[in-house]
């Protein structure tokens, strides 16, 4: 069955009305708040819930908002700027006033399934934000936007449909999420595992007795073109680079100061990119690094390149970190702290006996986490497939 075929079983033969938002249902405004005045007012117990852009929210008390800016009924609020988006709620709210909110005063229209054609055109809206410096749509973008009415009966049959849909994709989406998070922390055991030593066992020794130095690199031809790693270059996640831009000497950030090559271990040193590093690769050899990275290049003798990766990705490297970064805004570890932290260096032979079973392990991690965000990604697709075919009425152009 096609999807127009499922919508005309639906329907019966029965035509569908079209009409403006801004006709078929009622618009309202937000209150006049601050993103700071939200922060201060926030109470983890507050009932009454404050949007703002994007996923930013608050709860306050009741008292807190004026009466009038309150809104009782179910409604779609519209996410006007930065990230635009429609998002549905069902229980007391209000919202910052650049943005603004519809609900239902006539009992053919059913508010969730107008949220729910709303969601699917989206990207509509968002190619109007677009033009704009900062993304933003104003309330006649809306307003004029024509949706569909079908029957009651129709409206509230889809509105289950998707309900259902919406929250099976939740669950299952939530446990796949559960199961990858457990087996990202069944990998880290058994890493941190196998990188214990008992006291006396080995010797150990500070990454700085363990590494080379490292100098800035120095500009001397304008015509050679380098690949340069900022902070947003490393993946978090998968701790390898994902992608550089091409400087010269001409053109260069100030930030771009360290010559990397095959093996070096890359550390973000400052708080908020912590998580950002990886283990230099031949492609990416001969590079640039922001000096926001501490480079560890590995004296061979002594270890191999990757038994120090596994090691700054460990809990105890992690710890180590926390314990000794400064600063209150932007708290960070000096390039000298990190170097300080002591790694047990037991024979190369060893070192490579358990670097290769840590491979294999980030090898299986690895598989397991793309095909649970695989399936995760499939379920999502299928309740965006379901929630077209309902929703695949023919749409009349926007009348501006």
């Amino acid at each position: 069955m096609t999807k127009l075929d499922f919508l005309n079983k639906l329907l019966d033969g029965v035509e569908v009305e079209w009409k403006a938002l801004g006709e078929a249902l009622v618009r309202t405004k937000g209150t006049n708040i601050t993103a700071g005045q939200m922060k201060e007012l926030h109470k983890n117990n507050g009932k009454l819930k404050i949007f703002a852009g994007g996923k930013t929210t608050a709860f306050v008390d009741f008292e807190d908002i004026p009466e009038k800016d309150i809104k009782r009924q179910p409604s779609i609020i519209v996410k006007s700027r930065g990230i635009i988006g429609f998002e549905y709620y069902d229980k007391p709210f209000s919202h910052k006033n650049e943005m603004w909110s519809y609900h239902s005063k006539n009992e053919k229209i059913n508010i969730k399934f107008v949220y729910y054609f709303l969601k699917i055109n989206e990207h509509y809206f968002q190619n109007i934000g677009s033009r704009m410096q900062m993304p933003q749509i104003a309330t006649p973008d809306t307003d004029k936007f024509n949706i569909p009415i079908p029957p009651p009966k129709v409206q509230a049959e889809i509105v289950r449909i998707l309900d259902a849909f919406t929250e099976l994709t939740a669950e299952l989406t939530a446990e796949l999420t559960a199961e990858l998070k457990a087996r990202k922390r069944q990998y880290e055991y058994y890493r941190d595992k196998l990188l214990t030593f008992d006291e006396g066992e080995v010797e150990w020794k500070t990454l700085g007795d363990v590494t080379l130095p490292t100098s800035n690199i120095r500009w001397r031809d304008t015509t050679d073109i380098y690949r340069y790693i900022d902070l947003t270059s490393v993946s978090r996640e998968k701790h390898t680079i994902i992608e550089t831009i091409e400087i010269s000497a001409e053109n260069a950030p100030s930030r771009a100061k360290k010559l990397v090559i095959k093996n070096d271990v890359i550390f973000a040193t400052t708080r908020p990119t912590q998580q950002r590093l990886c283990l230099i690769t031949e492609e990416f050899s001969g590079g640039v690094a922001s000096t926001g990275y501490c480079i560890l290049r590995a004296q061979k003798n002594e270890v191999l390149p990757k038994w120090i990766y596994y090691w700054i990705t460990s809990s105890k490297f992690k710890n180590y970190v926390e314990e000794n970064q400064s600063g209150s805004a932007y708290p960070a570890i000096s390039d000298a702290k990190v170097k300080d932290f002591k790694i047990p260096t037991p024979p190369l032979t060893e070192q490579e006996r358990i670097v290769a079973i840590l491979d294999k392990f980030n090898e299986l991690k690895a598989s397991i986490t793309e095909g649970l965000s695989y399936e995760i990604d499939l379920h999502q697709k299928q309740y965006e497939y379901y929630r077209n075919m309902l929703l695949s009425f023919s749409k009349e152009e926007v009348k501006v």
